[in-house]
């Protein structure tokens, strides 16, 4: 299936909070049209972090292609503007072998920036970061969030009080310019067009999504999640900064150095991951162009919605969205 001259390549994108199978979703209907998969979980980007991030296992990655897993230790972050350009060259690669790409994950921005580009801003400034760090370690937690909140508060609502990563940035580029990071993103207007894309958006009626988070992270706890974070800490990486300050990991390693009992760090784990939930379809329900589906209809329509767009050589009566 490659993309014909001149015209964008075609991507089918699977979104949505956590928990509602995205991945699932993916793999099933990757096996069915010969399609490849994009990662676009930001967590999932990180060598050892398998088991809190839900990462497909080696039986689906079997079954279908997967790109962009494991591609950098914890150590080493990797931000949205990486991610683009990593996903861009993983797309043009898999069009050019003529097959399909289904882009599945829950990472807003990262989805953002690999289809709308991002601004290019100022470049890091590590001296500045330190001092930020070392101010957030004297003032504690919390501190970051509300000095963005007093020169940026719209960013400070889209970016939440432990990103820690994202926190940075934002302050980072005030504090070099002058200018909110909001400012920048509403003057970039992030109109690129880079592909053309159908999104099917999985949801669930909201007290069923939340016994799901929480059936799911007893699951993860079950085969192993306290021994993956147990692993990571002996080799020395740093879960207070990103990616291992992340829902989950962080709270386990709070447990294992005796910062609070395993049972308290497990319900304050899903009780943040519900929150973040809701704060992805926040996200994802500001782009219209979502076909928003529960799991169960997603199974039945996704298979014919997809291979309509990503095989056939005319789109037909689908509802797409030329991004």
């Amino acid at each position: 299936m490659k993309a014909d001259e001149g015209r964008p390549i075609r991507l089918g994108l699977i979104v949505g909070p956590t928990a509602t199978g995205k991945s699932a979703l993916a793999v099933e209907l990757a096996e069915r049209i010969g399609a490849e998969i994009v990662n676009a979980d930001s967590r999932q980007l990180y060598l050892g972090m398998d088991i809190g991030t839900a990462k497909p296992t080696a039986e689906q990655r079997a079954r279908a292609p997967h790109h962009l897993l494991d591609v950098c230790p914890p150590d080493q972050p990797l931000d949205a503007a990486r991610f683009a350009a990593l996903a861009r060259c993983a797309i043009e690669d898999i069009t050019r072998r003529g097959h399909p790409v289904i882009v599945c994950g829950g990472s807003g921005l990262y989805i953002k920036a690999l289809l709308k580009g991002i601004f290019p801003g100022p470049a890091a400034c590590p001296e500045l970061r330190r001092q930020m760090l070392e101010e957030s370690a004297r003032y504690g937690p919390g501190y970051l969030h509300d000095r963005l909140r007093e020169v940026d508060p719209v960013a400070a609502e889209r970016i939440a009080a432990h990103d820690q990563t994202r926190l940075l940035r934002a302050l980072e580029v005030f504090r070099l310019t002058g200018t909110p990071l909001s400012v920048y993103h509403e003057r970039h207007g992030f109109a690129e067009t880079r592909y053309e894309t159908v999104t099917i958006g999985l949801n669930m009626e909201r007290k069923q999504l939340y016994e799901e988070i929480d059936r799911r992270f007893d699951a993860l706890m079950a085969v192993g999640f306290l021994d993956e974070v147990r692993t990571l800490l002996g080799r020395g990486y740093n879960f207070e900064r990103a990616p291992l300050s992340t829902i989950g990991y962080r709270h386990l390693a709070a447990y294992l150095r005796g910062a609070m009992e395993l049972i308290h760090a497990v319900e304050i784990a899903k009780r943040d991951t519900r929150r973040f939930a809701k704060r992805q379809l926040t996200w994802f329900r500001r782009d219209g162009q979502i076909l928003w589906m529960t799991p169960e209809q997603a199974r039945l329509r996704a298979p014919t919605l997809f291979s309509r767009f990503l095989t056939a050589d005319r789109v037909g009566e689908i509802h797409t969205n030329h991004r």
